[in-house]
Parts: structure tokens; C-alpha cells; sequence
């Protein structure tokens, strides 16, 4: 069956069972491959993208629920000649990029709660951050990237 959905604001129609995870869609039939394969379980986070501006984890989503909808990866975030986005240049200053298999699933989650537009604090970070797992971290420079990101001191002073 045919589905059809908004990718990274461009049309697209897939061709593909309507239970194939979007994760595969993505990496196989597109040649997106920001989103990492981690867990397959949906609890690592490493597969997040944004649907219609929320961040889902694509491993187990199945490509008939993306249908009419709006899908953003990674890849929406800066062009190939373009400057990066203001959570990824944040996210390189503070130095909360290590080995890069988890980075463009918390690059998704942080660009949701960033676009949202609300003053964000330390523990709002953090909440939102507990669908994404990171080895190589420790988390708290990816926190300080999203408050970089989010114009906020997080409450410190």
C-alpha cells in the first residue's frame, strides 16, 4: 500500500506494508539515515524524530500512522550548505557531542522542547531528555545545550 506524508516539508509517497516501521522507511527507501537503529524496543531514543512537531521514537511506529501527517528528522535541521541549527551549534558548544549515535535523537527531542517557547529550566531539560539514553555524556552538557539553545540561564545565576 501507498502512504503519503509531509517529509521534512516536502511531500513524499512510500510503497511499503502499512506495519513497516517509519524507522526503516526513513533509512532504507529515503536514504535518511540520521535516525540511529539502537534498541528496537523504543526505549533508547536513538530513532527519535518529530512528528507533526513532537519528538516519537520511529523504531516501532508503523508507516501507516505517519499517513497525511508531518515527519521531521535530523536531516531538517540544516542543509548541506546551510549554518547548523541553534540546538545543534549549542549542542557543539557545550560539548554535549561524544560519539554521535544518540545525538540526532536528542537533537530532535531538544529542537521540539526549544521550539515550544517556553522558559525552560534544568528539570524540564531533563524530563524531557528521559526517552533518550546517552553513554558518553553524563547528560549535563547536552542540558546546558538546550538552555543555550532556549536563550535561558535555567534558573542559575
Amino acid at each position: 500500500m501507498s502512504y503519503a506524508f509531509t517529509l521534512n516539508g516536502r511531500g513524499v509517497d512510500v510503497d511499503v506494508p502499512g506495519l513497516t516501521p517509519l524507522l526503516e522507511v526513513l533509512r532504507e527507501r529515503l536514504g535518511l539515515t540520521g535516525a540511529k537503529p539502537g534498541c528496537g524496543e523504543g526505549r533508547c531514543g536513538a530513532c527519535t524524530v518529530l512528528l507533526d512537531d513532537q519528538p516519537v521514537g520511529s523504531c516501532l511506529l508503523p508507516v501507516s500512522t505517519v499517513e497525511g501527517r508531518s515527519v521531521r528528522t535530523v536531516e531538517s535541521l540544516a542543509g548541506a550548505d546551510g549554518p547548523l541549527s541553534p540546538v545543534q551549534d549549542a549542542l557543539l558548544d557545550a560539548g554535549g557531542v561524544q560519539c554521535g549515535a544518540c545525538i540526532p535523537g536528542v537533537a530532535m527531542t531538544l529542537t521540539a522542547l526549544v521550539e515550544q517557547g517556553r522558559d525552560l529550566t534544568e528539570d524540564i531539560v531533563r524530563q524531557s531528555l528521559t526517552g533518550n539514553i546517552c553513554r558518553c555524556t553524563g547528560y549535563q552538557k547536552i542540558v546546558d545545550a538546550a538552555l543555550r539553545a532556549a536563550g535561558t540561564d535555567g534558573g542559575r545565576r
